[in-house]
């Protein structure tokens, strides 16, 4: 199965996959781990939305989608780690000073998981974050040994999924998902940068 992955430059597209039914709902959006306790608490409702426009108007998108053909399937969110809370969590430690970038959320549409859609998301954010000059992508998953994730919990993702596309496991962490613990996996780039291409 084959997926194209592009920036998240479409905000009716992100929308589409992390948006609610109702515009006037405070849900997450993809912000409780992109901007700090105080902002994402200020933010309620449509101010969720229109923070998110922002985001895909700026330069630099705030992740990649993923397309079954015109159809949109799947988001990954990836940015620089010093953007992030993650720069100041104390229960996932940095491995080293590498000014590494996260990926650290997966949304799948309802009715097409299942079918590698996940695995060429991230593939599709390495290559993003590469051409953007990352040196490397860390992921922070479960790792669930094989057990069972519950679906509104997998959005960090799994070892085995970061496992399959060429990350290996940096360190343990303080932090939980779902009961379960999660690692930093970290994937080392290359010099050569390319832009988001066709994954499957």
């Amino acid at each position: 199965m084959s997926f194209v992955v592009r920036p998240a430059t479409s905000f009716a597209d992100v929308s589409t996959i992390i948006g609610p039914k109702n515009p006037r709902s405070s849900v997450c959006w993809c912000l409780s781990h992109r901007v700090d306790a105080k902002t994402n608490k200020s933010l309620v409702g449509p101010q969720r939305g229109e923070y998110v426009r922002k985001l895909t108007r700026r330069e630099i998108a705030p992740g990649v989608l993923a397309y079954d053909g015109d159809e949109v399937v799947g988001w990954a969110a990836v940015a620089p780690r010093e953007e992030l809370p993650f720069a100041r969590s104390r229960k996932i430690p940095h491995v080293d000073d590498l000014p590494v970038w996260s990926v650290w959320c997966f949304r799948v549409r309802p009715g097409h998981r299942g079918r590698g859609i996940a695995h060429a998301l991230l593939e599709g954010a390495v290559t993003f974050a590469q051409h953007n000059g990352a040196p490397a992508v860390e992921g922070y998953p479960v790792d669930n040994r094989g057990e069972k994730v519950d679906v509104v919990m997998a959005y960090v993702g799994t070892r085995a999924l970061f496992e399959a596309t060429g990350f290996t496991l940096a360190s343990k962490t303080s932090a939980i998902s779902g009961g379960i613990p999660r690692v930093i996996m970290r994937r080392t780039l290359s010099a050569t940068a390319s832009t988001a291409t066709p994954s499957g």
